[in-house]
């Protein structure tokens, strides 16, 4: 007799560009990583049991949907599913996969099955694929299998001895982790100066703010948010550059030697239109 284990939603959790690096690097990257999910969900209330294993990370809540909206806000993530968790013996997962399409999939609806794996076992992405959509197809009534184009798609991940089985993907803003690239100064006081910053802190920056305008968006995405005054310079040892939003037009305008050190320019190639529309997806997620 098969015996299933209890379905407890859990988010999958990827990151991309931190994969890119050295081993050392990736490490330390994912520390940083896991530490500012674990910070987000605290300061949003959420309580949630935050794990790693390979290139993945998984955080166990009861409260799903809030937890998303709180990781969407994590720069390092590239994307986020919720799975369901079963063993990696084929019948158990053909199984499950079957019982989690049925509130999935609707008579008359097509389907489609993406299997990948990784670790050693008995069966091929391909097999578990064909075995996992038959399971699918039998459970389902009026149902059809098109691979090219299909209505809802199911995802199956089998990582060593655990699969996770998930219909969609939450894409998140990737970058790197905030704090993994040190300190930068940024003046904020209008809307292109404001995604000039919330742009640096999604390369991994964190930001000191010389102004008030837009505080709540970037504190949004950094709970801890240093604000200082308008009239402190940015003169800090601990300080790697200044961000400006400055705009192509007004460039020859600015004088960079003042600083005495790098200044960066992240939407000097961006239009007031793209600026805003940028803004507002961003808005959107708070």
């Amino acid at each position: 007799m098969l015996f299933l284990s209890i379905a407890v939603p859990t988010l999958l959790i990827r990151y991309s560009e931190i994969g890119l690096k050295s081993k050392p690097v990736r490490k330390r990257f994912e520390m940083n990583l896991k530490d500012n999910i674990m910070r987000m969900l605290v300061n949003d209330k959420i309580e949630s049991l935050v794990t790693s294993d390979g290139s993945r990370l998984y955080v166990v809540t009861d409260n799903v949907n809030d937890a998303v909206r709180s990781l969407k806000r994590v720069f390092g993530i590239s994307s986020i599913s919720v799975a369901e968790i079963c063993g990696s013996g084929i019948e158990e997962i053909c199984a499950r996969a079957a019982e989690y399409s049925v509130t999935r999939i609707k008579k008359g609806q097509s389907f489609a099955v993406r299997a990948r794996r990784e670790g050693t076992h008995t069966y091929t992405s391909m097999e578990l694929g064909k075995e996992a959509g038959s399971a699918i197809f039998l459970a389902n009534d009026g149902v059809k299998v098109n691979l090219t184009n299909p209505d809802v798609t199911f995802f199956i991940e089998v990582r060593n001895n655990k699969a996770f089985i998930f219909s969609s993907y939450v894409r998140a803003h990737a970058g790197l982790p905030l704090g993994s690239q040190g300190k930068v100064f940024a003046y904020v006081d209008d809307e292109r100066s404001l995604l000039a910053a919330w742009l640096m802190m999604k390369r991994g920056c964190r930001a000191i703010v010389s102004g008030n305008y837009g505080t709540d968006v970037l504190r949004a995405f950094d709970p801890s948010l240093k604000v200082v005054s308008e009239d402190e310079p940015p003169y800090r040892k601990d300080i790697l550059g200044v961000v400006l939003g400055t705009s192509l037009n007004d460039l020859n305008d600015t004088d960079v030697s003042e600083y005495g050190v790098p200044v960066y320019f992240p939407t000097i190639g961006m239009s007031d239109d793209e600026v805003s529309d940028m803004l507002n997806i961003i808005r959107s997620e708070i």
